[in-house]
């Protein structure tokens, strides 16, 4: 059996609009890599920024980024 592509691998995720604690305050780790990618690409993400919305941005801005791949 060969092992999933990134992209299966994503795609089996749960969409964070649908996460029970995704309206909880992003965690620590979400909140220093967010802001990392956010330097990186020159754009300022809030400091209030939710779990779910913390990982959605996260995975906009690897893509800008090129962290994602």
């Amino acid at each position: 059996m060969s092992e999933p592509t990134a992209n299966e691998d994503r795609s089996a995720e749960k969409d964070p609009s649908d996460w029970v604690t995704g309206d909880e305050p992003a965690t620590g780790a979400q909140k220093s890599y967010l802001h990392t990618l956010a330097r990186e690409a020159g754009k300022d993400v809030p400091d209030d920024i939710s779990k779910a919305d913390a990982s959605i941005k996260i995975d906009e801005l690897q893509d800008e980024t090129g962290r994602g791949q």
